[in-house]
């Protein structure tokens, strides 16, 4: 008796894959490349560690780290890029007292060596603020280096306003996009892309800026979104989802002051997965990219940089099954947020 064939499903991987490919290949418009794969035995203890620890834990690694170390982490990064298709990489460097000049000398070596394979955008990490005369000094620096300038207004806690004018003044000054880190923690206590949306229209910014993160948009009521999802869209504000980077994002400073660790959080909020809102965010005529954020690295141990990776863990996540708009989000929105379109 002959077998009757099965029919093929619908591979839906495959399908995405191929449409990516069309329009050119991925955009990972967010990655930390100077800091890449730099997980050791020692410093693996470190994963544990709060966010806002980490930001001074990774001192000792920029303080011993040369140009040619950083040049190697950065180029190995953009192989494993080309190796799955990625047509344009956005790329934070850190920039500031302790590093000083390091990542901007190697980073210039990358975009000469891969010129003619990718189309790399680079941003001024600023893990010490702007506010202070020596961190200004670097972010000065910088800036003027970068293709986009950035921020990370929590750096400079209690002064985010400032933080904000200082960078996006810089970024009008120079003609250049800004990125900015905003809601990491996944609280509603935190509420820095209303901020930077208000910022984007004061400084008539509009179309220019991008939010990057935005965790803790899903920490509010529903209320409170849909107001927010308003001043976004005029704002012209784009954002960028790193999909694995957060999704453990339930975690907040334990209470021994001796230990560096986390514990779990007891807040309370509306139902929702550790991760930007993309479908809500889509729903809304707003512009999403997509990012790896930290490769093997203290922030994200075991995170390899894959992209079909974060864009599965999105879709999943948020419940988003849009095949159209995921490629969007992994090609033609990534350019955009880049300023490559």
């Amino acid at each position: 008796m002959k077998r009757k064939k099965r029919s093929r499903c619908l591979d839906l991987k495959e399908s995405i894959l191929k449409e990516i490919h069309k329009k050119g290949g991925w955009v990972n418009t967010h990655s930390h490349l100077d800091r890449a794969f730099t997980l050791s035995k020692k410093n693996f203890p470190y994963a544990n560690a709060h966010l806002h620890q980490k930001w001074e834990l990774v001192d000792e690694l920029k303080r011993t780290s040369t140009v040619s170390n950083i040049y190697d982490r950065m180029a190995y990064g953009v192989e494993k890029m080309l190796a799955q298709g990625v047509q344009a990489l956005g790329s934070f460097i850190d920039v500031d007292e302790v590093i000083k000049d390091k990542s901007i000398i190697a980073a210039q070596k990358i975009r000469d060596k891969y010129k003619k394979d990718i189309k790399i955008k680079y941003m001024n990490q600023v893990l010490k603020g702007v506010i202070n005369k020596e961190a200004r000094r670097w972010f000065d620096l910088g800036a003027s280096f970068v293709d986009i300038v950035s921020g990370l207004p929590g750096r400079d806690k209690g002064h985010e306003e400032e933080h904000l004018d200082i960078v996006f003044d810089t970024a009008k000054k120079m003609g250049k996009m800004i990125h900015v880190h905003v809601d990491q923690l996944n609280t509603s206590k935190e509420k820095e892309t209303d901020l930077l949306a208000k910022k984007t229209k004061e400084h008539k910014m509009e179309g220019k800026v991008v939010g990057i993160h935005g965790i803790s948009i899903a920490a509010h009521p529903k209320e409170y979104r849909k107001k927010l999802y308003k001043q976004i869209k005029d704002a012209g504000l784009m954002l960028i989802s790193c999909p694995t980077a957060w999704i453990d994002s339930i975690y907040v400073h334990s209470k021994d002051p001796n230990r560096i660790g986390v514990e779990r959080s007891e807040e309370m909020a509306p139902i929702h997965n550790a991760i930007l809102p993309v479908d809500e965010l889509l729903a809304e005529g707003i512009t999403v990219g997509i990012g790896t954020d930290n490769i093997n690295d203290i922030y994200k141990p075991f995170t390899d940089g894959d992209m079909w990776t974060e864009l599965r863990f999105m879709l999943e996540s948020c419940r988003y099954y849009d095949v159209k708009e995921l490629v969007k989000i992994a090609t033609i929105n990534g350019l955009k947020v880049l300023g490559l379109t």
